[in-house]
Order: C-alpha cells, then structure tokens, then sequence
C-alpha cells in the first residue's frame, strides 16, 4: 500500500489526541467506512492545494467513493465555485469557520455523480505562512465537514513552515471525517 501522509509526518510536527503511532491508516479507514456504507465524498481545499484529495485518493479502491476534489485557493472561487455566501467572505475573510463549513456543504453539490450530491463533504482553509492573511496568523486552519444535515468546523492552531502546516492539516482533516462518520453513524 502507497505510504501514508502520516507516515511523512514526524511526530514533532503533529500531536493527534488518542493516535497510536502513525500505524494506523485513518485514510484507508475512511474509504472503507464509506465503501461499506455506499457513501461518497467530495472536498474543497484552499491551503492544502490538492494533498487532501491526493491522500484520499492514495488509497485502492477510492474511485467507487471519492466523487473528486475542487481547489479554490483563490478567494473568488470559495464563491463562484463553491457557493460561499460572497457577504460572509467579505465579512471575515476567506480564513473562517463558517466559511469552512460553506466550503464542505457546497462542494457536495458541486460534484454530484449520476445527479445525486456527495453524502460527505471536507473542506479546509488557513494560512500556511510565512505571511498572516485576513487578519489570521500562519498556522491558523479550518476543517470544515459536512455530513447528512450536520456540519461543523475544526479550529486548528498549527505549527510549523508552511509544508508542515499543510501537511498537518491533511492528517487532522482525515481524522476529522473519520469521527464524524463515526459519530453520524451511530445516530
């Protein structure tokens, strides 16, 4: 099996509450809840340019449930693209909780297959760095993740350069997925 992004990831860089090591494969976990349960999953990135969809789709089988990705790194597209309320994002700013959350409700709409709409969708926004943006300072990132009629935003508080950010926040996303399924399916 391709290696992992957490696998490339030192645990200097991340401290993931609960995690046993990097030997676990939350990614592989998640395409297999979603595979058993015929459910799909579309994401919306920002900061993260691609490396989360590139991580869900690290893993075989991820065609029968990733429906794609869409990167909307410029602000502009969060709109045009995504559906984010275009008052919201001038408002806050694109680095923002509830744009976050806009982000993984529009991009489930935005790529349906076969006319139905993604049943999960991830979204992420933040600064990376070096330089602050909308006020926000580098390493501030939101995971937006939308499931059913529940969505909610993880605020997360990052340190590192910028690739670390990034790829701090790919490895909190998936995990972040991985416990709302689990929570949703439950219900």
């Amino acid at each position: 099996m391709p290696e992992s992004l957490a696998d490339r990831v030192s645990d200097s860089e991340v401290e993931v509450p609960g995690k046993q090591g990097n030997s676990a494969d939350v990614t592989a976990a998640v395409i297999a809840q979603l595979t058993a349960r015929h459910m799909t999953l579309a994401v919306a990135e920002s900061l993260t340019g691609g490396l989360l969809t590139a991580e869900f789709i690290r893993i075989p089988g991820a065609s029968l449930v990733v429906n794609g990705g869409i990167v909307a790194y410029n602000t502009e597209l969060k709109h045009t693209l995504l559906g984010v309320d275009a008052a919201l994002l001038a408002a806050h700013g694109a680095v923002h909780p509830h744009v976050a959350i806009a982000m993984a409700s529009g991009v489930r709409s935005c790529l349906p297959v076969d006319g139905r709409r993604a049943d999960v969708g991830i979204s992420t926004t933040g600064v990376a760095g070096p330089d602050s943006q909308d006020g926000q300072s580098p390493g501030t990132v939101f995971v937006g993740v939308s499931i059913g009629m529940h969505s909610v935003a993880l605020d997360l508080q990052l340190v590192g350069d910028r690739e670390s950010i990034r790829r701090q926040t790919v490895i909190r996303a998936v995990e972040a997925v991985n416990e709302l399924i689990a929570e949703h399916l439950s219900e």
